[in-house]
């Protein structure tokens, strides 16, 4: 045996070629058919992917293999990342997988990848263009299939928490060739009607290759130009689509978005309650301030009443008359000193002519007071009657005395203005120049308003 090749054990021998292929293979996908699969009670998964000349040992342990979104059988073509290594127990070659999907859903899952950054590069996604969703919606378009489990549970919700929305299904293929474009001409002509307040796309979930209509490109720009918010409410809490990137509001479950398009009811109505208690509060306010308000037109009303008005004008009659009458007696006895005065005079000189002279003047400063006093008499007294004589032309009495009557209610004597205020069997009181007639209403005829 030469010295110069060691003699290894196969231990050291497995161990020698593990590190070699680990360290001169990277990071490594393989797309083939699953076979020969086996999950012991570990949970690990072993399985071989295979083509149609080799085939290669693969495991992939149970923290990874809980993950998968698919079930593992047979012949089933997948698509495997992992790492090169060798089982030294057994000298078996075999590749460690951390990740698996099935094998066409990765080509989708790399073009979602690319339209995604191109279309976030135009900034289709970004969160300033995106809209707040209105306050109330009162009508709703539903972009979905028509027998799906998401309309189910999107009119569940929106029965239960607002049963006065109005919502309109606009049936649409949701999967297949066709679904993509069948739901961007939906939501462009329900854009276009100026019908909705916010619509709605929804999905039950799937696989990325069942959720495939909701990445299309034109779809995408649709749903960014459109005039109405748009929610998107496709798959699972999961699962993502393109089209929730460019939704001004994406919803993890259709239902969750039919929540957040109404509020509930019962807030509505808890709101609704608190503001009926404020407007009321507010009436009760405003009416106390317009009868305060009428209470103070009333006084001044009655203040400036006829009556009231001739009970003022006797007042100041009177007061007039009594002031008169007080200055008339200062001047008569200013009068009288003074001729007492002359007559002492007269009386010391004795002289007859002169004597004469002050009797004649006393005469006529005797008449002059009287005369005063009659002509101030005489001009209140025409002031009076031409007052009374207003009076008398907006006296009711006056109006009665002109052929019409005045019609009061028996038992109060309120006045009677209209036909609404008496009703057949009422007992009522006519006033006319001479007396009053009790009258008992047979029969109420409204008039023409136009005769």
């Amino acid at each position: 045996m030469s010295q110069q090749n060691p003699v290894l054990t196969p231990s050291q021998l497995n161990t020698l070629a593990r590190d070699l292929l680990e360290s001169a293979f990277p990071l490594v996908w393989v797309e083939g058919e699953l076979g020969n699969i086996t999950r012991p009670g570990s949970g690990h998964l072993y399985f071989t992917l295979k083509d149609a000349r080799a085939q290669v040992r693969c495991a992939m342990f149970k923290p990874k293999s809980q993950w998968l979104k698919f079930v593992p059988r047979e012949g089933l073509k997948v698509l495997g990342r992992g790492r090169l290594t060798l089982y030294e127990a057994r000298g078996d070659y075999q590749l460690v997988l951390d990740h698996m999907e099935e094998a066409g859903e990765g080509a989708l899952r790399r073009a979602f990848d690319e339209l995604k950054s191109r279309l976030e590069a135009e900034g289709l996604f970004d969160a300033a263009r995106k809209r707040a969703l209105p306050a109330y919606v009162r009508r709703l378009a539903v972009i979905t299939s028509p027998t799906g489990a998401a309309v189910r549970d999107v009119l569940s919700v929106l029965a239960r928490r607002m049963p006065l929305l109005d919502v309109e299904i606009l049936p649409s293929l949701v999967q297949g060739e066709s679904a993509a474009a069948q739901i961007t001409d939906l939501l462009r002509r329900a854009g276009a009607s100026g019908r909705y307040d916010a619509v709605l796309l929804a999905r039950g979930g799937g696989s990325l290759e069942d959720l495939w209509a909701f990445n299309d490109e034109r779809l995408v720009r649709a749903i960014a130009a459109s005039p109405v918010p748009v929610v998107s409410a496709v798959g699972h809490e999961t699962d993502f689509t393109l089209a929730d990137f460019a939704a001004d509001v994406r919803a993890p479950t259709p239902s969750v978005a039919a929540e957040l398009l109404v509020p509930d009811q019962r807030d509505l109505q808890g709101r609704l309650r608190a503001l009926h208690a404020r407007l009321l509060g507010v009436q009760r306010q405003r009416l106390r301030q317009a009868m305060q308000r009428a209470d103070r037109a009333v006084l001044r009303l009655q203040a400036q009443s006829p009556q009231a008005r001739l009970r003022l004008l006797r007042q100041r009659h009177a007061e007039s008359l009594r002031r008169l009458q007080a200055l008339w007696r200062e001047q008569l006895q200013q009068r009288q000193a003074r001729l007492r005065h002359a007559d002492a005079v007269l009386r010391a000189h004795h002289p007859s002519r002169r004597l004469a002279q002050l009797q004649a003047r006393l005469q006529r400063l005797q008449a002059r007071p009287q005369a005063a006093v009659a002509r101030v008499l005489q001009r209140d007294a025409l002031q009076l009657r031409a007052l009374a004589r207003s009076l008398e032309a907006c006296s009711p009495l006056a109006t009665v005395a002109r052929g019409y009557s005045i019609l009061t209610r028996a038992d109060d004597g309120r006045l009677v203005q209209s036909a609404a205020q008496a009703a057949p069997g009422d007992r009522l009181q006519a006033r006319v120049r001479d007396g009053v007639i009790a009258l008992s209403v047979t029969g109420v005829t409204a008039a023409d308003p136009e005769r």
